[in-house]
């Protein structure tokens, strides 16, 4: 019996070496699909990682809260020659967010201002950010030269700061950064520390100079050195008139202790920022709601990756059928033959369904290299972050496999039906 089914087999795989260019060009239906199937999901799949990954590094024990233009500040110089629009966060926000939102580990305040950061001939558009020491642990940098601002700095409102490293590497390209004194707008600026960012969140912070514009030439500084020496108070000149724009914080991040606890606190912060402030010069961000959201995104966006390569599979799978169907018409007198020597249906069943499930299994293998060599150069020239996993890589073959019995059991029925002496009479 085992030899039997052996030989028929060995006549499968015989009859599609007998028509080689008519068999590969039957396969590209399926190595094209199995090939799309795993690079679109793995191009899927790193662009959602990259996501979480961001949305991760914001915390997911971390409740942002941001100022926010509100919207009659559009109407910003319609007559009126000066004015002072006053909006954004307060320090009293923050204290109130200590002092009355249960489970809070640490509130986090900042303020960003834009400056010119300068050394020798050097000179570089910088982010000025005063915020507290324990902003190194709370927002993510890793420090890896001196030290990052103290509670003594902080204190005694000292003239310190620690800088990024890309900022150190543009304003000081051959001398050693630390102690040497930056100058940033009319002040100096010792620098006591270098930090790379593990980060970017005060990159997207949105600072009333410029809004929306990203920078990564970070100088942090004590949050009561920047309060005392660049004020509140930010003026913009233009056509000879002013105006004025004074905000206390651009960004406060509410450390809870753990995730239960910022599904708590999240309503009590709505409530206790939407009683304290009269206009919506603000904006709440809870990056565990962007992470769920990105993990509900990246199951769709496979779902419908996945589908659409799905469709170049099915289509594969009825080029198979049709060159199957024209196979069985062009071997009609063939399978008479057969018959007509002893074999039985199930002989001629197993041999066309060996030829479709070959077609279909080599189509898949090679697929399958093909497939999980192109998202490899995808991540090499266009700079994307592609994961290829296990999984699409097997759902991807074991589709096509299946294909290969679905679409093949028609042509084999049909052949396996032809009447022997009618076959036989076949010219």
């Amino acid at each position: 019996m085992i030899q039997r089914y052996l030989r028929t087999i060995q006549l499968g795989v015989k009859s599609l070496l007998l028509h080689k260019l008519r068999s590969g060009l039957t396969m590209l239906g399926i190595i094209f699909g199995v090939c799309s199937v795993i690079a679109m999901l793995a191009i899927g799949e790193g662009a959602s990682y990259e996501a979480q990954e961001a949305i991760k590094k914001l915390g997911s024990n971390n409740i942002i809260i941001r100022s926010l233009k509100p919207p009659e500040s559009e109407n910003e110089g319609n007559g009126a020659s000066s004015y002072i629009l006053e909006y954004g966060l307060t320090y009293k926000d923050a204290g109130r967010l200590r002092e009355t939102i249960a489970g809070v580990d640490r509130v986090l305040p900042m303020r960003i201002v834009r400056e010119n950061a300068r050394f020798s001939a050097n000179s570089l558009q910088a982010q000025i950010i005063g915020t507290l020491p324990y902003y190194l642990e709370i927002v993510g940098l890793e420090l890896i030269a001196g030290r990052f601002l103290t509670v003594n700095d902080e204190r005694n409102q000292d003239n310190v700061c620690a800088i990024t490293e890309h900022l150190a590497s543009r304003l000081f390209p051959y001398q050693n950064p630390l102690h040497q004194s930056v100058r940033v707008g009319a002040i100096y600026l010792q620098v006591v520390g270098i930090v790379r960012e593990t980060n970017r969140v005060e990159e997207r912070t949105k600072t009333s100079k410029n809004e929306g514009e990203t920078i990564n030439n970070n100088v942090y500084i004590p949050l009561a050195t920047s309060r005392k020496r660049f004020g509140e108070l930010i003026v913009k000149m233009s056509s000879g008139s002013f105006s004025a724009e004074r905000v206390e914080l651009h960004q406060i991040t509410v450390r809870m202790d753990d995730v239960e606890a910022v599904e708590r606190a999240q309503p009590q912060i709505e409530r206790a920022m939407v009683r304290f402030h009269d206009k919506t010069d603000y904006e709440i961000i809870v990056p565990l709601q962007l992470l769920r959201q990105a993990e509900e995104t990246k199951r769709i966006f496979n779902i419908v990756l996945g589908s659409i390569a799905a469709i170049s599979l099915l289509v594969g799978g009825i080029g198979i059928m049709n060159i199957m169907m024209a196979s069985v018409t062009e071997r009609t007198r063939e399978i008479g033959v057969r018959r007509a020597l002893g074999a039985k249906k199930r002989d001629i069943i197993v041999q066309f369904l060996v030829e479709t499930v070959t077609l279909s299994v080599a189509g898949g293998v090679i697929g399958v290299f093909i497939g999980v060599i192109t998202p490899i150069l995808v991540e090499h020239f266009a700079q994307m972050k592609t994961i290829v996993t296990v999984s699409s890589v097997v759902i991807a073959f074991g589709i096509s496999a299946a294909i290969g019995i679905i679409f093949g059991i028609y042509p084999a029925s049909a052949a396996a039906d032809l009447d022997p002496i009618e076959a036989l009479r076949h010219e």
